[in-house]
């Protein structure tokens, strides 16, 4: 139990330190993966066009096939965080 938490502890202030630690899953490393087969590849697009989607997914404006599974990935992500990773995926 002890490892458990310890590991979970790491891995949150992983994500805290990198906000783009969490979309690497579906999204890859640096943003050249089609999330789920459905996504835009997020590298190709620019800063702007990246913090214009991430906040309309996270105010409901935005999005559509994947609306619902991004939804809760962003809402807990500051404009800090969501400036953060357009800096560093987008062009």
């Amino acid at each position: 139990m002890k490892k458990i938490l310890l590991l979970t502890s790491i891995l949150a202030c992983v994500a805290f330190a990198n906000p783009y630690a969490k979309c690497v899953a579906c999204h890859g490393a640096n943003g050249e993966k089609v999330a789920l087969g459905k996504s835009k590849v997020i590298k190709d697009m620019t800063k702007a066009e990246i913090v214009t989607a991430m906040k309309g997914y996270k105010d409901g404006s935005y999005g559509g096939p994947m609306k619902g599974v991004m939804k809760p990935q962003v809402t807990s992500l500051s404009d800090a965080d969501i400036d953060a990773i357009a800096n560093q995926i987008g062009k």
